[in-house]
């Protein structure tokens, strides 16, 4: 999104929420929908009729969606839309795409070299890094291993190097695994990726990789080999406030889509697999949760095609701003990544009783390039993760994190997605396949009625 204009008008839509069944409010809620202009009134049985009202213009804009008299108005409150702030006044939220960001950053706007991968902040208070790693495995059995600077939810802290293993084996089971490390036990390179805690190791070069991690009695190796170029949208860089003291959060999809050869263990259970990975790094200069409200990222690999793709929703102070990301590839040849033609929808929301945050049951991205548009549906089947942040923080922190009011959470889907591809309107591709996506939630979410 360039600059602060209301480029991010049409990008957010969303449509039925499901009620709560113990509410006793029969009242229409309303939703704002940017690509039209018009607000959708919405009762509990879900059915809508749209009535124009209220404008998207350059002094009363802005993302997403308002839901008013409604069994999960709070939690909507959290995400929604109208702010009355003009785009003069407002705090700036931007996808860096100016020469001037180039050059400052020391990239090439389409070319990723491999200095990228390597790590990019210093380990001092207020920032914070990490490396990813996940993939589909043929036996049926899903990975995810991530390496931490620290913890995302605490950058306030000096170095303190993370290890998060994630697999769902091929009967169903889940296994989670997190071990924290002594700042004495983590080094990287600065020149590529190569990272280092204890005796774990990610590492290789955009194109190849190898990732090694044990915790307890589950361990995994990994080889991975890209099948797609390195990818990133724009610099890859968010930058947040105004200029002179902007912030930033970054994400470079370095493996987009991969061939995953891998081996792990869980007890004395041993499965080797071949599969379809990928690989992304991230990093910031301030607490993700004072720039971030809420994400949803996903990605698949769904007949020729591979699908990464993100709404990111800005903190209440950035007028809780979306940024679309987004990557449609097919034999490895690009389709669609430019975030400005893309629109993104969320439908069948509940609440998460774990967490407590709305989730969607639908998420939806449209894309538009030229007569070809492009619809990316995921369908939640299965929550395989759902985890509060204080939770996962060590027990000496969790009275000071509840006394800060600390809300976030973490929760991990698997399900379906579904890729259609029109020409003229005309559909003339149709692929479903398994999909692997996530909800990341800084910002509170607060109890519906009762």
């Amino acid at each position: 999104m360039p600059d602060s204009t209301p480029a991010s008008c049409g990008q957010v839509a969303s449509r039925s929420f499901e009620p709560d069944s113990g509410s006793a409010a029969n009242k229409p809620g309303r939703l704002f929908d940017h690509s039209t202009g018009d607000f959708n009134w919405i009762d509990v049985n879900q059915q809508a009729v749209s009535l124009p009202l209220l404008p998207c213009t350059d002094n009363f804009c802005h993302a997403g969606l308002i839901i008013h008299h409604h069994p999960y108005s709070s939690f909507i409150t959290e995400i929604n839309a109208m702010s009355k702030q003009t785009t003069e006044n407002r705090p700036l939220m931007r996808l860096a795409d100016r020469p001037e960001d180039y050059q400052r950053l020391g990239i090439d706007p389409v070319i990723v070299q491999p200095f990228e991968d390597g790590m990019r902040m210093e380990d001092a208070k207020g920032t914070y890094e990490w490396w990813y790693f996940d993939a589909h495995l043929d036996n049926g059995a899903k990975m995810v291993v991530v390496f931490f600077t620290k913890p995302y939810t605490m950058p306030h802290l000096p170095l303190s190097p993370m290890i998060r293993i994630n697999l769902e084996l091929p009967d169903g089971r889940s296994v989670v695994k997190i071990m924290k490390f002594d700042a004495k036990e983590f080094s990287s390179s600065r020149e590529s990726c190569d990272v280092r805690i204890g005796n774990n190791r990610f590492y290789g070069d955009l194109h190849h990789y190898t990732i090694q991690a044990e915790i307890d009695d589950v361990s995994v190796e990994v080889q991975l080999q890209g099948q797609i170029r390195p990818w990133r949208p724009k610099s890859g860089h968010m930058y947040y406030g105004p200029e002179g003291s902007e912030r930033f959060f970054a994400w470079l999809p370095s493996v987009p889509q991969g061939a995953v050869s891998a081996t792990f263990t869980v007890g004395d259970e041993k499965f080797s697999s071949a599969g379809v990975g990928y690989h992304d790094h991230n990093w910031g200069d301030a607490p993700i949760k004072s720039l971030i409200h809420h994400w949803y990222w996903g990605r698949a690999e769904v007949g020729d095609f591979t699908v990464i793709a993100a709404n990111i929703t800005a903190a209440e102070k950035y007028g809780y701003t979306p940024q679309i990301q987004f990557l449609l590839a097919k034999d490895g040849d690009v389709l669609a990544d430019d975030e400005r033609a893309v629109t993104f929808s969320i439908d069948q929301v509940q609440v998460n009783e774990a967490t407590g945050k709305p989730v969607a049951d639908i998420v939806k991205y449209e894309a538009r390039n030229g007569d070809n548009r492009y619809v990316v549906t995921f369908e939640r089947m299965k929550t395989i993760l759902q985890s509060r942040f204080i939770d996962d923080a060590p027990p000496e922190q969790r009275a000071q994190l509840q006394e800060s009011g600390e809300d976030g959470a973490y929760l991990r889907f698997t399900g379906y997605v579904t890729v259609e591809h029109f020409v003229n309107e005309n559909r003339v591709a149709l692929e479903k396949g398994e999909a692997l996506w996530e909800l990341m939630y800084f910002g509170h979410a607060i109890t519906p009625p009762q």
